[in-house]
């Protein structure tokens, strides 16, 4: 299953975290599953990093390269997606767009994911 892992949950796995799901962990950590990360992940955190809203626990060049996961760069396709789409959170909202176009599974907490359509592990 192709896993496109939300901001948030990637964050908690890495670190340890607690709060993320023992379902959320297990998808992450099995070796039948492709997990991505988008690029617009790196961007929220690089900018919540930047402005001192968020502690990392690694540096951010390091997440950036941890292995185990495929970049999920941002297409055309995408962004003629995200326009179908409502969501608070444009970080988000850009994530609801790739799960879609790519028919990607999402890991995340946030449960709005579900109004898209979108299959979601939590």
């Amino acid at each position: 299953m192709n896993l496109l892992v939300d901001t948030h949950a990637f964050l908690w796995f890495e670190s340890g975290d607690a709060q993320i799901s023992e379902p959320a962990k297990q998808a992450i950590l099995s070796t039948s599953n492709v997990k991505f990360i988008s690029i617009a992940s790196f961007w929220e955190i690089s900018i919540k990093d930047s402005l001192g809203k968020l502690i990392l626990h690694i540096p951010f060049e390091e997440l950036l390269s941890l292995s185990g996961y495929a970049q999920l760069h941002i297409s055309g396709d995408h962004l003629k997606h995200l326009r179908q789409y409502y969501h608070r959170d444009p970080f988000d909202r850009l994530l609801i767009a790739q799960a879609r176009t790519e028919g990607f599974t999402v890991i995340s907490a946030d449960k709005q994911f579900d109004s898209y359509g979108i299959n979601r592990i939590w």
